[in-house]
């Protein structure tokens, strides 16, 4: 019996000092995030280089090791691979920015007559027709179209006037091509040396469950930015040349904005769906095979996306929820501004693996299923009700 009682002692004390540990780990990693924030908060202004050029590094870290199993030096892989993604970002910069800023600013000069030419032809529709297909007045559906016009107006030049914004800050600072290039090629080529030395840092007692986290984060991140960027880049050119050959005016800009946004579901299909249809009514209107060919280019695109690319390209290893997803960029936009948009899905990634981490632990934790004596008793005091009701 004394030993028994000295036994419970000895493991109150035991569990006393786990939680003692594990809240003095939580009060670590917390105040170690805050310091973090702070830290990209206050050098926001000047990270911009830095974090593209670890972006870059991560991105092209697969290719680097294919080329090494390849025979290649380490040097002369990182070596290829930045002269390869020089020249396709230079080909892009000198082909395909100036097409999209024309189009963008002839599309933002025609926008008011875009709109008084739908406005047009919502009142040339019959009244008695549409009240008795649709059950509306024209006065209603004349209204309700105003306000979602203007509401999509406002939302579309807020957006446009974001990416201009962040395509501006992001090419007129000369530190971007000169830094994010050095800074991509010396991080890609100490990668997997800076992944030793930091596996080395973590306490040996808790190195697999580390590892594993790590794991799971850079499955998720690798999803979505390898996966999700390549379906993202696919589906706007493939959106983007749909259109054009459709006829469409801005095809390409409503393409590539389409998909550039499509790594939100629904939204960039939905939404370069209703610019489309849009431009088509003014465009093509009364000829509806147009129309319909316009629209069925998202169709398509949606079920290519579904059943081809998606599964291949991402498949379900992204682990991370779409509310979640956009809630993370708008948060870590705002608070950090385009530097808060490039680790916002990093972060995302690693908040959202820590949290199934914990509910995990919690699962198999005292706190939840309660003490092995306490868990004993209990179906014993249930039959014992039982027997005396």
């Amino acid at each position: 019996m004394a030993r028994t009682k000295a036994q419970k002692i000895e493991d109150t004390a035991a569990e006393a000092l786990i939680a003692a540990a594990f809240r003095r780990q939580i009060g670590f990693w917390l105040i170690a995030a805050a310091l973090f924030a702070l830290f990209v908060y206050i050098f926001s202004g000047i990270l911009l280089p830095f974090v593209a050029g670890m972006v870059l590094a991560y991105f092209l870290d697969p290719v680097a090791d294919r080329l090494q199993n390849a025979g290649l030096s380490r040097v002369m892989a990182t070596v290829l691979i930045l002269i390869g993604f020089v020249i396709v970002l230079a080909l892009g910069l000198i082909i395909l920015i100036p097409v999209l800023a024309q189009q963008m600013t002839d599309f933002i000069g025609r926008m008011p007559d875009y709109l008084s030419r739908l406005q047009g032809l919502v009142t040339s529709i019959d009244p008695d027709w549409l009240k008795q297909r649709f059950g509306v007045d024209a006065a209603s559906l004349r209204e309700g179209l105003n306000s979602l016009l203007t509401s999509g107006v406002g939302f579309l030049t807020t957006v446009f006037e974001s990416l201009w914004k962040s395509g501006v800050a992001l090419f007129n600072i000369a530190g971007l091509f000169l830094v994010t290039p050095v800074v991509a090629f010396y991080m890609l080529l100490d990668w997997d040396r800076m992944i030793a030395a930091i596996d080395k840092w973590v306490p040996r007692d808790h190195v697999a469950t580390v590892r594993q986290i790590a794991t799971d984060i850079n499955k998720a991140t690798a999803g979505f930015v390898r996966g999700q960027g390549t379906l993202c880049l696919i589906l706007g050119i493939m959106y983007a040349a749909g259109l054009t050959v459709a006829g469409l005016n801005f095809g390409i800009l409503i393409g590539m904005f389409a998909g550039l946004i499509s790594f939100i579901p629904y939204v960039g299909s939905l939404t370069g769906l209703i610019l489309s249809l849009g431009v088509a009514f003014v465009q093509f209107w009364p000829d509806w095979p147009s129309v319909a060919v316009v629209a069925a280019v998202f169709f398509v695109g949606q079920f290519i996306e579904g059943n081809i690319l998606q599964p291949r390209l991402v498949g379900k290893s992204v682990g991370l929820h779409p509310v979640w997803l956009m809630f993370s960029l708008f948060a870590f936009g705002a608070l950090f501004g385009f530097v808060g948009l490039l680790i916002a899905v990093p972060a995302a990634a690693a908040v959202a693996v820590l949290v199934r981490f914990a509910i995990g632990r919690y699962m198999e934790s005292p706190l939840y299923k309660g003490h092995p004596e306490q868990a004993e008793k209990a179906p014993v005091a249930t039959r014992s009700r039982r027997a005396g009701a």
